[in-house]
């Protein structure tokens, strides 16, 4: 049997984060992975809130994405994008969410809108969406990224995401 990667530990890292967590607000990838195998294991009430508004989803195998069939087909309830951000995420609703970014520094703020100048980047990232609300009205954020020296940096090359300022 071969040792566990990186990505797999963070994974049940993740999951065990959400031992007795109520609610937790996630996209697709290691986040939804984590959620799903925290329902299985050891919180079966576990609420997924998935950013597409779905609430309440219980797939039993990782979305492809965020527009999946079975999280809305396994929801309690499906409701708008504003509807999901203003009620659920603005009224802070959500005890914890995971989020994710390109670059992360040691001030826990996040770029994902651009690598490199603004003005012109190497590469333009899709944004922040609504992780700017997210870090700052859910009780609790948890950043996933790749450990490495890119993701990882002493300074954001934009600041999409304020964790703690400088």
């Amino acid at each position: 049997m071969s040792a566990a990667t990186t990505d797999e530990v963070q994974t049940v890292v993740a999951a065990r984060r959400l031992a007795h967590t109520e609610t937790v607000f996630i996209g697709v990838g290691r986040p939804s992975t984590a959620a799903i195998l925290a329902r299985m294991v050891h919180n079966p009430s576990l609420v997924l809130i998935y950013e597409s508004g779905t609430i309440g989803a219980k797939p039993f195998r990782i979305p492809l994405s965020i527009g999946d069939g079975e999280l809305s087909e396994t929801a309690d309830a499906v409701v708008s994008v504003p509807e999901m951000f203003n009620y659920w995420i603005g009224a802070g609703r959500v005890e914890l969410a995971f989020l994710g970014a390109a670059q992360i520094d040691r001030f826990a703020n996040l770029n994902s809108t651009v690598i490199g100048d603004y003005d012109r980047p190497r590469t333009r990232l899709p944004g922040g969406g609504g992780a700017p609300e997210i870090a700052g009205n859910c009780g609790e954020v948890v950043i996933v990224v790749p450990h490495s020296r890119r993701t990882l940096v002493e300074r954001l090359d934009f600041v999409t995401t304020v964790g703690h300022g400088d």
